[in-house]
Formats: C-alpha cells, structure tokens, sequence
C-alpha cells in the first residue's frame, strides 16, 4: 500500500553540507558522505541531496560526489543541481542515482524534460519549483537559487509541465525554507489542485506535528524535511536525526488513517 514519505533534503555548497534561511546565509553543518551514512543506519524512506552552487555558477554537477553518495546510498536517492543536458542526466543515473532533479533548465527549455524522460523514465525525473509568495494567495517561480523571477505562476506551471514526462513535482517555499514555522499549505493546496502527480513539498517543517500536518490534508505525499532533521533544540546543535521506525509508523497512522 502507498503511504506518505518522509524525505530528508541535504544542500551541497562547496562539497559541503549546508542549511540556509530563505536560500541565504549557507551555514556548515557537516560532510554529506557522513549524513548519508547515518541516514542509512535510521532507514530512512529517500534521501534527496541538491547541490545549490551548480546553476548559479554555471558548473557542470559534480560526478564523482554524486557517484560517493549513490555508492554510499542505501535508500532511493534523488540528485539535483546543473543539470541542463540529457546527457548529465543519463551520466547521472548511470552512477547509481535513481532520480535527477531539474529546474531552470527545463522552464528555459521545457522540450528537455521529454528528452530526459524517454532516455531515462519519467518515474527518474523530478521538477523542482522554487516558489515565493508575491501577495495574499500568489505566488511566483523563482530559479538559480532564488535569484532569478520568472514571473510564473507555480500551479500554472505544473498544469503546462505535467503534459512533458514529469515523474514528480518538487515545490520547495523560499519564504519558509530554514524557520522551522510549518509548511506553506495553501502553495501546497494549490499545486495538488493542478495535478495528480507525484508531490513532495519543502520548506518550513519544524517538528513531527508539521510533517503529520501536510499528510492529514494531502495523504499519500512526500514531505521534504532539512532543518528539522540537521538542527536538535532550542540552540539548532548539529545532529543528523529522524524519526525512528516506531515514530514515523505512529506519524503516519495518527494523521494519514487509510494506513
């Protein structure tokens, strides 16, 4: 039976792993190679790790990083950052990587996310869609690690991208990533109006309650996590944690009963 997924989400800076407040101020928590490791010992139910450098400044996506952490990987992994060509993608998941992630590239060039899927499958491809809230009740996709606008509306978006071979949707909140105050529902509300689609929403999941939240009003969804899973008390103390087995199934049958 499908249930919800727990996911946590690791951001790559300078082959670091960092945590950010509103995508700035990248901060130091530790080396990815290691969170994986751990993530592996708490079986945790997919790991998604996005390089945040790689289109900002242009670099091609880091091959042999990405290959440490797939052959370090004992869960599904998700890889994103630089990747603008059906070439990188398929280098990609030959290393080992079961989806790639994709973004600015394909809102340039929506034909490369068909060309991605018929090379690789559409179950391996995941459009992210970095969003800021414009005024009450929209929203715009932002890209290049939020710095660039496209004035584009993110449900209006998903409905055009669905149609192109997209496994899945990413929508990650800009205003809410790093606060650890909830996730933005009413985004989220949204984008699961305007498709049927796999969806993780990101940004903002500040305790258990947050994730149980996100799958009582949307049931069968990823819920991307980072703070919550890198930071521990009050003072955010470096350590990587997720919910223990007993937990997560204790989550998942108090707010998503169909379990």
């Amino acid at each position: 039976m499908l249930r919800p997924r727990i996911i946590p989400c690791l951001l790559i800076s300078d082959k670091g792993l960092v945590k950010t407040v509103g995508f700035t101020s990248p901060k130091y928590v530790g080396d990815p190679i290691n969170a994986v490791k751990i993530f592996n010992e708490k079986e945790v139910d997919e790991l998604m790790v996005l390089d945040i450098d790689a289109t900002v400044y242009g670099h091609e996506p880091d091959y042999r990083l990405i290959e440490k952490l797939a052959a370090e990987s004992r869960m599904p992994l998700c890889y994103g950052g630089g990747i603008k060509t059906t070439e990188q993608a398929k280098t990609i998941i030959g290393l080992g990587v079961e989806k790639v992630a994709i973004s600015s590239a394909a809102i340039a060039n929506i034909g490369l996310i068909s060309r991605i899927s018929e090379q690789v499958g559409s179950q391996s491809v995941v459009m992210v869609l970095d969003v800021r809230h414009k005024r009450r009740g929209t929203y715009e996709v932002w890209t290049h690690n939020a710095k660039v606008n496209t004035g584009l509306a993110p449900a209006e978006l998903v409905s055009e991208l669905q149609h192109f071979g997209v496994g899945e949707f990413v929508v990650n909140s800009i205003d809410h990533d790093g606060l650890m105050n909830g996730y933005d529902l009413v985004l989220a509300g949204q984008i699961r109006e305007a498709t049927n689609l796999p969806m993780t929403v990101m940004g903002g999941a500040g305790s258990l309650r947050d994730i149980g939240e996100l799958i009582r009003r949307f049931g069968i969804i990823g819920a991307g996590v980072g703070s919550l899973f890198v930071f521990k008390g009050i003072y955010k103390a470096v350590l990587i944690n997720y919910p223990s087995s007993e937990e997560k199934d204790r989550l998942i049958r108090d707010y998503f009963p169909a379990s």
